[in-house]
């Protein structure tokens, strides 16, 4: 079992009330709160990441992906078989789809 940690905290009457409709662990309650909370917060980190340019990403843009492959050598043809996936294309509005 984790270890736990008792902390206090002040909400104000009409939530602690509401809480008490939902539920009779408050502390269950809360922890589950936080936890949904912070998910959020890391989904939307995640998002706001993905939305943003990193700058290895802008090295690759501005060398082209030509140079990468360059630079990564000749393909190791027993490591992927092309004729073994599935053809897709980006579109910002769908994102990746089958062809």
């Amino acid at each position: 079992m984790s270890t736990m940690d008792r902390i206090t905290i002040t909400l104000p009457n009409g939530l602690v009330s509401q809480v008490d409709r939902e539920t009779r662990n408050r502390s269950r309650f809360v922890q589950e709160a936080i936890e949904h909370e912070l998910e959020l917060r890391q989904r939307r980190r995640l998002l706001e990441s993905v939305a943003s340019t990193h700058q290895e990403s802008e090295a690759v843009s501005d060398d082209g992906t030509a140079a990468w492959v360059a630079e990564a050598g000749p393909l190791d043809s027993s490591l992927l078989d092309p004729a073994d996936g599935t053809p897709v294309r980006w579109t910002p509005e769908s994102g990746w789809r089958e062809r």
